[in-house]
């Protein structure tokens, strides 16, 4: 069974069955101390693009929002077994053309990491995708609130729904025991939970 890690932020890591390692937008927290063979990038704002923090392997892949949005499209990665699928995300402060984020399936669980986003029109085809998990950003400032990331959670179907990125010091079991979202699931950082 894989692990998820929430380092705080928006900042995940995520531990294969196998023991291979996956960091989405390296920031915050602490825990990158495994050696990566996956980072996942889904903007270059500075609170999400901290490579530098992630031991590394060898054949370590980076994959930024760049890769992703290569030749127009929202592309796929097969990474050893690990799917990558970027997804739009964008909203007033973030430029959907420089912004993604990520549908990641780990030994048979599928994870969708938003990234910095607001409602896309693209989330009402997630359901389809029956994902396991949902990470929604909730901050209300640079990013939606956590009311329309309810109501992302509602269309997007996920079996879990988690909300993450809040304002500085906001407390998140207190922000999320609020949150009036479908299947919530609140995991503060420094937390592991198995997927």
């Amino acid at each position: 069974m894989p692990k998820m890690l929430y380092q705080g932020h928006g900042s995940l890591r995520l531990t294969g069955d196998d023991g291979r390692v996956v960091y989405i937008d390296p920031y915050k927290g602490k825990g990158y101390d495994a050696p990566a063979d996956i980072i996942l990038v889904t903007h270059q704002h500075t609170d999400h693009n901290r490579v530098e923090r992630c031991a590394k392997k060898p054949e370590c892949r980076i994959i930024t929002n760049v890769e992703a949005l290569a030749g127009g499209g929202h592309n796929r990665f097969d990474i050893g077994g690990i799917l990558v699928q970027a997804v739009v995300a964008g909203n007033k402060n973030h430029d959907p053309n420089e912004c993604v984020g990520y549908i990641i399936t780990i030994d048979g669980v599928k994870l969708y990491a938003s990234g910095d986003t607001s409602m896309t029109e693209q989330m009402a085809a997630f359901a389809a995708l029956e994902l396991d998990y949902a990470l929604f950003p909730g901050d209300g400032f640079f990013n939606m609130g956590p009311q329309e990331a309810a109501a992302c959670a509602e269309i997007t179907g996920a079996k879990h729904n988690i909300l993450i990125h809040l304002k500085p010091g906001e407390s998140v079991r207190k922000t999320a025991e609020k949150w009036n979202a479908p299947n919530k699931l609140i995991v503060e950082p420094g937390e592991e939970i198995d997927l």
